[in-house]
């Protein structure tokens, strides 16, 4: 694997690889079939690139969409790898020149799309020239079961009876143990190598609301992310249209993007969105995008999708850099019927059912008020083993629980029953919040025990109340108007009095806590010198539509970041930035070195930015305090939140804070000098100082804060050796 190491370094400037990226490298080399599934943004591409420059012959790609193709080839090519794309926007001079490349043998990896593999004049084409290993990319669209089927795809169950000596490597974002399983029959994998990463994506912080104030709640998040790239997602091509139009009349930059525009207006948009001429586009949910831009920083959902592995891959779009981003999704009980309508019209009954379970399956997950990072991995079938993420709502406290559930919900109980056969959602509010409505009177509902047995609520919360009892099984709608009838569980809940519903309410903005993003990223904005950032991105710009090519093309958000911490001086030092190999140095080094030498000149007081500067600096409180003279005791964790009355958890920061005040360099007695050499070992072996990669490095043995205690010993004792020198 050595020399693959060195691929990846000299031709993508990583030290290091990411979680399975290095096991899914092997299966390529070993020509063995593989099935791997890795989030966005975890690096599925490195994994089948990479072995291309180690092996014999051309690797050929699968892919669905002609943009993604486009932008995975430019971004190959800008770090020096011979590659190509065959596709029906061509010119006849583009096609002769790949054609000579790969009769040349020159070609290491060829995009195509599955219409073409499906030719068999392709076929034949291929079978003469050699193919050193087929990938089937976003292999989810094979299954029936997955959420995005399309039948062109399952031309390629025919690659290896035209193939039969030749590997196949199969990679999705997205896909259930159900659709798993179908991938593997439908390619006939021989004894595939499964590979299955952790669905998770810390960096990323979820909201859910319901859809209540129109655009101005839209701008409420795009206010939040001024100049930065960020994708709005709607239901109907006229919500796009109107929407784009609304925003750029508010002065944002924004454009349009959906299956309706021509490919000419299309395309134009969607190179505006990538090249940076524009900060937002605006796309409806059901038409696919090929959008391969790193530095995504917000995705914005104003309707519900119809399943969630729609939703986990849209969303997967924001933060593939790595760096924190927001998702939010704003949704209405409409939203659920809408699809519900259009998915009630497929022909094939297994299809239709299918797509109604995942639509149910979305529409919990909006109602819910679970953790969303847990709700989202155990949807996949993995363990979610934090007890809270501190990245969503439900986490961030934006939601309050009601002490008064059982009160609350007996009401909406009795009304409902009440009311009969017209306790529709809108007028059992209605009714219960005591509304002057000319109907309730004329039926004498307002003499009813439950008229206005809610009143001291508004009608969005009391309606919020009883879609939660219909998602938690205590009511369920019937008929053409949703009619409310109480379930056997809400008959039992209400007549015993044990068990029943939990009911939440936004959360007070004077107490609900900050929606902090995930504090999982590599690099955060204390890191890195903002100013000389900004600089380094008009640079990117300039640089971009110079060799006219998406501006991450160049550099990736996360690389110029890295750039604005180390602040390299010289062409050597310019190869340690994370993201930066041989061919880009030798294109790029000599601008950016010139932009930081010039920044720096004129901001003398400027120096390269230790990891988080300000732990060491900032005044500690009086229980930390406290806690530090119980640790210079040599006090265990247990005996100082004994003595303190505190929980562990807090003792575990307070002990983080004293060895970063005291400059410590040794973690014992609290940690063993084993547990500490195991920790420095991960560190080596993993890409930047994240804590998350280190954890799972050490197969989640070792406990987070010990990690960070390690960490910390381990900058201190960096800084002695610097000083020392």
């Amino acid at each position: 694997m050595k020399q693959i190491t060195d691929i990846v370094k000299q031709y993508w400037g990583f030290d290091a690889f990411m979680p399975l990226q290095r096991e899914a490298t092997q299966c390529v080399m070993e020509e063995r079939d593989s099935l791997v599934v890795l989030p966005t943004g975890g690096g599925k591409s490195l994994c089948f690139q990479a072995p291309a420059l180690a092996m014999s012959g051309m690797a050929v790609v699968v892919s669905p969409l002609l943009s993604l193709m486009k932008d995975q080839v430019d971004a190959l090519r800008a770090n020096g790898v011979p590659a190509a794309r065959i596709d029906s926007t061509m010119t006849a001079a583009e096609r002769r020149s790949t054609h000579e490349a790969i009769q040349a043998r020159r070609m290491k990896l060829l995009y195509v799309s599955p219409e073409r593999m499906a030719q068999p004049n392709f076929i034949a084409y291929l079978q003469v020239i050699g193919v050193a290993y087929f990938v089937v990319d976003e292999a989810h669209c094979i299954s029936h079961w997955g959420h995005d089927f399309r039948p062109e795809y399952r031309e390629m169950r025919a690659l290896h009876d035209n193939f039969p000596d030749t590997a196949i490597h199969a990679y999705t974002a997205t896909a259930t143990n159900q659709v798993r399983r179908d991938i593997i029959s439908q390619l006939h994998l021989r004894d595939p190598a499964q590979l299955v990463g952790n669905f998770d994506r810390p960096n990323l912080n979820y909201r859910v609301q319901k859809r209540a104030k129109g655009v101005t709640q839209i701008m409420e998040t795009v206010d939040a992310h001024k100049g930065e790239p960020g994708i709005i997602y709607c239901l109907r091509r006229t919500d796009v249209d109107t929407l784009s139009d609304q925003l750029t009349a508010a002065g944002y930059k924004a454009l349009p993007y959906h299956a309706g525009m021509n490919d000419i207006e299309r395309k134009r948009n969607q190179d505006a969105f990538s090249n940076d001429e524009v900060d937002i586009i605006v796309a409806t949910i059901a038409f696919g995008m090929g959008i391969d831009k790193s530095n995504v920083r917000f995705v914005l959902h104003t309707a519900m999708p119809k399943s969630i592995e729609h939703y986990q891959q849209e969303t997967g779009r924001a933060g593939r850099d790595g760096l924190p981003a927001d998702c939010c999704l704003l949704y209405s009980y409409q939203d659920f019927m809408v699809w519900k309508n259009i998915t009630g019209k497929m022909e094939d009954d297994k299809a239709r059912r299918t797509s109604q379970q995942k639509l149910r399956e979305m529409l919990g997950y909006s109602q819910g008020f679970a953790c969303r990072h847990k709700a989202l991995s155990e949807y996949f079938g993995q363990p979610y083993a934090n007890s809270r993420c501190d990245a969503c709502d439900v986490c961030l406290e934006q939601f309050e629980k009601m002490e008064n559930s059982g009160e609350i919900a007996g009401h909406i109980f009795r009304a409902v029953n009440a009311l009969g056969d017209i306790a529709g959602p809108r007028y059992t509010t209605l009714v219960l919040t005591g509304s002057e409505d000319e109907r309730i009177k004329a039926r004498r509902h307002n003499k009813c025990a439950s008229y206005s047995a809610l009143s001291a609520y508004d009608e969005k919360t009391v309606r919020d109340w009883i879609e939660q009892m219909t998602q938690q099984g205590y009511l369920e709608k019937q008929g053409e108007y949703s009619i409310l009838y109480v379930t056997s569980t809400g008959h039992d809940a209400f007549t015993s009095g044990e068990g029943g519903p939990q009911l939440m309410r936004p959360a007070p903005k004077t107490t609900g806590k900050k929606a902090t993003r995930a504090a999982a990223a590599p690099v955060t904005s204390d890191q890195y010198d903002a100013g000389l950032f900004d600089a380094l991105k008009k640079t990117r710009l300039e640089t971009a539509r110079k060799n006219n090519v998406p501006p991450f093309v160049v550099f990736s958000d996360a690389t110029l970041r890295d750039m604005a911490r180390r602040m390299p001086d010289s062409y050597d030092t310019f190869l340690s930035v994370q993201g930066v190999g041989e061919k880009k140095r030798e294109a790029f080094a000599d601008r950016f070195l010139e932009i930081i030498r010039v920044y720096r000149n004129d901001h003398p007081d400027t120096t390269p930015v230790k990891s988080n500067p300000s732990d060491s600096t900032r005044k500690p409180n009086p229980s930390s305090e406290k806690a530090g003279a119980l640790f210079e005791q040599g006090r265990s964790i247990a005996e100082v939140a004994e003595i303190m009355k505190r929980s562990p958890s807090t003792v575990e920061g307070y002990i983080v804070e004293y060895f970063y005040r005291q400059k410590r360099t040794n973690p014992e007695p609290w940690i063993t000098p084993d547990t500490m050499d195991a920790v420095r070992r991960a560190f080596t072996e993993v890409d930047g100082e994240r804590l998350k990669p280190v954890f799972e490095k050490l197969n989640g043995e070792i406990p987070y804060w010990q990690i960070r205690l390690c960490k910390v010993c381990l900058e201190n004792q960096s800084e002695e050796d610097t000083a020392g020198g």
